[in-house]
C-alpha cells in the first residue's frame, strides 16, 4: 500500500537490529484517516473469509485491527499483556517474545469474547518473526476458534515470520514489506 510505505519513508526512524519506529503515526500516535485506509484494505483482502471477529494484540495492533473491524463490520477482540480485575479467573493465556522489550511477555484473552466456533482473522502492526501472531494464535485455537487469514501493516521478510506462520495454512497479507534495514535503509519489496 503505497500510502502507508510513503509514511514509512517520510517518518519511519530505522533504529538498527530490525528495529523500526513508527511512533508518529501507528504506535504512538495514531492517524485515524491512514488506520482507516488500511483497515479498508485489509477489508478488501479478506472480505471473502467470512471472518466472525478481528484478534490482535495490545497495544500496538489495536488501531489497525479497529480499523479492520470497522471495515468488515464485525467485533475486535485484543489480547492483553496484564489481567484486569474484570477479566474471569480463567482466560486464555500464553507467552510470547517482545521485539521491543527483549523479554517475553504473557498475553490473554477472556473465553467471554472469543468462542468456539468463531472464524478469526488476526491483524497486528508487525509481522517480524511471527512470534506475537503464532500467540494469538494459539489463544484463538485454545479458544476452538478457527483462524481464517493474517494481516500485518508492516512486514519486514527477512526476519522470517511468513515462513514461521504458514504452518497456520491460512492466507497472510501485508501491506508495506521491508526487504532490507541495513545500514539504516529503509527498503520495500
Amino acid at each position: 500500500m503505497k500510502a502507508l510505505e510513503r509514511r514509512i519513508l517520510a517518518e519511519g526512524q530505522n533504529m538498527g537490529q530490525g528495529i523500526l519506529k513508527v511512533d508518529s503515526f501507528v504506535n504512538h500516535q495514531v492517524d485515524p484517516a491512514l488506520m482507516m485506509e488500511c483497515g479498508r484494505e485489509f477489508a478488501r483482502l479478506f472480505k471473502d473469509l467470512n471472518a466472525t471477529k478481528v484478534l490482535t494484540c495490545e497495544i500496538s495492533g489495536i488501531a489497525p485491527a479497529l480499523a479492520t473491524g470497522y471495515a468488515l463490520g464485525i467485533p475486535v477482540v485484543y489480547a492483553r499483556k496484564t489481567k484486569p480485575i474484570t477479566m474471569p479467573d480463567t482466560v486464555f493465556l500464553t507467552t510470547a517474545p517482545s521485539h521491543t522489550k527483549k523479554r517475553d511477555v504473557e498475553i490473554m484473552a477472556s473465553p467471554e469474547y472469543l468462542r468456539a466456533g468463531e472464524r478469526v482473522l488476526i491483524i497486528d502492526d508487525f509481522l517480524a518473526t511471527g512470534q506475537t501472531i503464532l500467540a494469538l494464535a494459539r489463544i484463538a485455537k485454545a479458544a476452538g476458534a478457527e483462524i481464517v487469514g493474517i494481516g500485518a501493516l508492516i512486514e519486514k521478510t527477512f526476519e522470517g515470520g511468513r515462513a514461521a506462520l504458514s504452518v497456520l495454512g491460512v492466507p497472510i497479507e501485508s501491506l508495506a514489506r521491508i526487504v532490507d534495514m541495513s545500514e539504516g535503509r529503509i527498503v520495500f519489496g
